[in-house]
């Protein structure tokens, strides 16, 4: 590892991160409490029924902790209506407010709910590009008015017992931000401790930070970098994480980057409150959350004692890939630059030999048992000695049975062997014998090869804890995309669905999956209000925003280039302005099966 700061005591052990207590009305997080559940409502918060009956139904569901959109003074208002009508119905759920640009708002918010979330990216802070290049004294005056606009609420929030999430998002930091660091995760980590540094001056500890964006590679770098700032700040800056992938879109896709984002950081000991954004109706968002929570709340996890003393063979920081010879197994390339090849087992091969000329992109592309993989335990020093002392690059793989996680295994693999030898992943070191549930065996396939990926480790993969042939490929290959490893569809940021949307985002983003779904390479946005628009699109290279009730604005990048189109024609249009810019193919036909 390159990089002097540590995030985590061992990356190959599990041990949770210890942080003080942050209380949201009576609910604690960090410290000794478990890892809390969040969601978002998604009703108009000036509707009182609506939202009270939403409220109660992601508490029922098992939601721990409420969030309600207030973007100005008069929808915040209502949260004391809100607020009144939830304790009366017998729910103790607390409430957060969700803040953006309005400091009135989060003002008048914190006089009714318990917690306030800020985004300092555009709380007070500028986002016009009015200046280009900020000297240091320009620099220090924008932060001086910050504290002015800032500091009345953490009195308030002081006074009130509030709580308060200092949350930055990858896609919408600041002028200044930007032109002194970039739209990077040190720009976002700057971000947030500008404020907490706010915060601490007033004496106001009651808060919890989080890095949320739709990339999970820049997810992880930049909660790994705040988490190892933390540290290098002092004992005292022990503040708990809110973890999330923001936009991470609905069905498989978004649970698959909602694994990998969170899951990854969890195995990590990092997280104390997360929330799954699915653009789906938000009680959904329940059980996947619960789901990445639960092996750390039952603290289940097996250790590796003999593994602390390895150093990291990366630099956890900043994403490279491991560097591997290439290898041709049955005439695919693997290892190196190569692309991350899919392996299936014979027997599964055998079960789909008959389609799988119309398989299309989820074709398998290796046979376990014909590639000559050499499986050994990483921590059998003369196994590994004897594979180091090979002149030829072969393909290495964690053999079935081990005692261990698999995150840790692969680890200490990719710490332990040559860099030379490629690496097959899997998601599971114990595969089933019996039929599995497709979503029980998605989200630690994706949480444990998303995460050694987005670490650089592994040349192939291999899924079996989802033991239905098509359905085991279909979610390798939506992992690799997921992970930014392997891109051979369309990729969709979609913001959950939430008070502030001003169409039916949902349905939308069907509408335009079913027209754009066959283009590669391409990333699509769909964004519900301008909040979500512009900025959280990070990467997008085409962008769907609402800009009014039934308009919505086009985006090339993150440039506005057509204005108020009717949402009837919006669809159409986009597929116009993709044409335009030379990123169109026309499906193909369907294949004969």
């Amino acid at each position: 590892m390159n990089s002097p700061l540590r995030y985590c005591p061992d990356l190959l052990n599990y041990s949770r991160r210890i942080t003080r207590e942050v209380k949201v009305g009576h609910v604690g997080i960090g410290g000794h409490h478990p890892i809390r559940v969040q969601s978002m409502i998604t009703s108009d918060t000036r509707d009182t029924p609506a939202c009270v009956a939403e409220v109660l139904g992601l508490a029922e569901a098992g939601c721990e902790i409420v969030r309600i959109t207030a973007q100005t003074r008069i929808y915040a208002a209502n949260l004391e209506n809100i607020a009144r009508e939830v304790r009366a119905a017998g729910c103790q759920v607390p409430l957060v407010a969700d803040i953006h640009f309005k400091p009135d708002a989060a003002l008048e918010a914190a006089k009714w709910v318990e917690k306030v979330r800020v985004n300092p990216g555009n709380y007070v802070d500028k986002k016009k590009f009015e200046i280009r290049e900020y000297s240091d004294s320009q620099y220090a005056e924008e932060l001086e008015r910050i504290r002015e606009e800032f500091t009345p609420l953490v009195l308030l929030c002081k006074d009130l017992g509030r709580a308060m999430r200092i949350g930055t998002n990858h896609g919408s930091l600041s002028d200044r931000i930007m032109n002194r660091y970039g739209d990077t995760p040190l720009g976002m980590c700057e971000s947030a401790l500008e404020f907490a540094r706010l915060a601490r001056e007033n004496d106001y500890h009651n808060f919890v930070f989080s890095m949320k964006a739709s990339n999970p590679k820049v997810m992880i770098e930049a909660y790994r970098l705040l988490v190892a700032r933390l540290a290098t700040e002092g004992a005292d800056w022990n503040y708990p994480i809110h973890l999330g992938v923001t936009e991470a879109g609905d069905g498989e896709d978004g649970r698959i980057k909602s694994a990998i984002g969170i899951g990854s950081l969890l195995a990590d000991g990092i997280g104390d409150t997360i929330r799954v954004s699915l653009t789906e109706d938000a009680i959904h968002e329940i059980p996947v959350a619960q789901a990445l929570a639960a092996p750390y709340n039952e603290c289940s996890l097996k250790t590796n004692a003999q593994a602390s003393h390895l150093s990291p063979s990366y630099d956890p920081f900043t994403y490279e890939r491991r560097n591997s010879s290439s290898l041709t197994l049955t005439d695919h390339e693997l290892g190196g630059e190569k692309t991350v090849r899919v392996f299936t087992t014979q027997e599964r091969w055998n079960a789909l030999a008959h389609k799988i000329a119309g398989m299309g992109d989820f074709k398998p592309e290796i046979i376990l048992e014909k590639s000559g993989v050499v499986e050994i335990d990483p921590r059998d020093e003369s196994a590994v000695a004897a594979i180091n002392r090979e002149t030829e690059p072969r393909l290495i793989t964690v053999a079935d049975g081990l005692d261990l996680e698999v995150i840790h295994a692969f680890r200490e693999l990719a710490f332990r062997i040559d860099p030379r030898h490629p690496i097959l992943l899997k998601d599971t070191l114990h595969p089933p014998s019996g039929d599995t549930d497709f979503i029980k065996a998605l989200l630690p396939a994706a949480q444990n090869i998303g995460s050694l990926l987005c670490d650089g480790i592994g040349d192939a993969i291999l899924i079996r804890g989802e033991t239905a042939p098509g359905q085991s490929l279909r979610l390798a290959y939506n992992i690799l995309q997921a992970a930014g490893t392997r891109i051979f569809k369309t990729d969709y940021v979609a913001c959950p669905s939430c008070g502030r949307t001003l169409f039916n985002l949902q349905h939308t983003t069907q509408k335009i999956r079913a027209a754009t779904g066959h283009l590669k390479g391409v990333r699509i946005a769909v964004m519900g209000c301008i909040v979500n628009g512009p900025g959280e699109m990070a990467d997008a290279d085409f962008g769907y925003v609402g800009g009014a009730p039934n308009k919505i604005n086009l985006y090339v990048g993150k440039t506005a280039v057509k204005f108020n189109i009717p949402e009837a024609e919006a669809v159409e249009r986009l597929t116009d302005l993709i044409r335009e810019h030379g990123k169109w193919v026309d499906a193909p036909p369907p294949a004969a099966v």
